[in-house]
This record gives structure tokens, sequence and C-alpha cells, in this order.
């Protein structure tokens, strides 16, 4: 399993780097998976990020190749992935983790190439309009569902935390028992065909 952690205070916000990875971070996800290869066990990641981390330094520590790498190793990953959306799935920095067999998104959650405001400032030069960019934008998971980006939606509603992790568990086990009987050519060719259609 490989996650982004935002935190839930102030104080946990800037240990966790607001949920945004530094290219080591997708580094060391990667080196995850590629023993999960290596030992034949199935991946599953849990996405949570406004995107990887866009300062100075991110970028000339290779914030770019690190996404990129992700992308392309996670295409040929010779076991099932699964990618779950928690929270936030934005821009790059979510996709480095999201090449995956099969792509959920929990009920609220969010899944876009950048913010609806930075959408609207882009379009329309205008952040305040973000309401009218995320619509037009399409970036709840049962909009996602229908143009078939995600493949699951994750009912949130009238569940605890803990009854939610346990029905999350329940499917993720079901799916792996599901996509662990696939001959190996064609999980990889049906990977690749699911994100060549976009």
């Amino acid at each position: 399993m490989v996650g982004i952690q935002k935190g839930k205070s102030l104080q946990d916000n800037l240990k966790r780097n607001f949920g945004q990875p530094h290219p080591e971070g997708y580094r060391k996800a990667l080196r995850l998976m590629k023993q999960a290869e290596k030992f034949g066990r199935p991946v599953v990641t849990f996405i949570n990020t406004a995107g990887a981390y866009p300062g100075v330094g991110a970028e000339e520590r290779g914030q770019g190749e690190a996404i990129a790498r992700n992308l392309m190793e996670m295409s040929d990953l010779k076991v099932p992935i699964i990618a779950i959306i928690i929270g936030e799935g934005g821009s790059g920095g979510a996709l480095a983790l999201a090449v995956a067999d099969r792509v959920w998104m929990l009920e609220n959650s969010i899944y876009a190439i950048l913010s609806p405001e930075g959408f609207a400032s882009i379009l329309w030069k205008d952040g305040s309009r973000a309401m009218e960019a995320a619509e037009l934008m399409k970036i709840t998971s049962h909009e996602l569902l229908e143009m078939d980006v995600v493949d699951k939606v994750i009912s949130e509603a009238g569940l605890s935390s803990k009854e939610l992790i346990k029905s999350i568990k329940k499917e993720l086990q079901a799916e792996l028992a599901l996509l662990s009987q696939k001959p190996l050519e064609e999980l990889l060719e049906e990977r690749y065909q699911r994100f060549r259609k976009y």
C-alpha cells in the first residue's frame, strides 16, 4: 500500500507538506511498487493531493521526471493495481499514483488536472468563477464515473471512518481476487487500453 498523507491540523499539514509530494516521495513510492512486483504482491494506492510540490527545489531535483517515471513504470507493473482517490486527486501529482487496473473514488472526492480556481484564472482571467469552472471540468466522482474515468464510486453516506475502511477492505479483497486470476498479458493490455482511450 502506498499513500499520500495530508494533515488534520496545521502542524500535521506542515509536517506532511500539505500532501504535496517531493520527487523523492514519488521515487520512494516507485521503489515500493517495484518491490511488490518482485514478490508478486498487488499494489493499492491511496491518493489525496492537490498535486506534486511545485517548488524550485523540487523541480531541480527532477519532479517532472519522477512523475513521468511512475507513469511509465506503473503502466507495465506485473501485478494488479488499484488506485483509490480519498480526497483530492490533483494534477500529475495524483496521476503519478493512479495508473492502475481500477481507479476508485470516495463519493465526495474530486479528481482534476488543476483546481477550479486555477482553471478559471487561466480560462477567464477570473478566479472567482471557480464554481462555473468546476461544472465545466467535471471533477466529481459521479461525473467521472459517467465518463469512465473512474471505475467505481465508494459511498460514504452514513458511514463512520471505521465502517468505511471495513467496506473498502472488503471491496478491495474481492476486486484483487478477480484481478489476480487474469493472465498477465491480459491484465497489462487492459491497463494499457484503459489509459489509451482518453
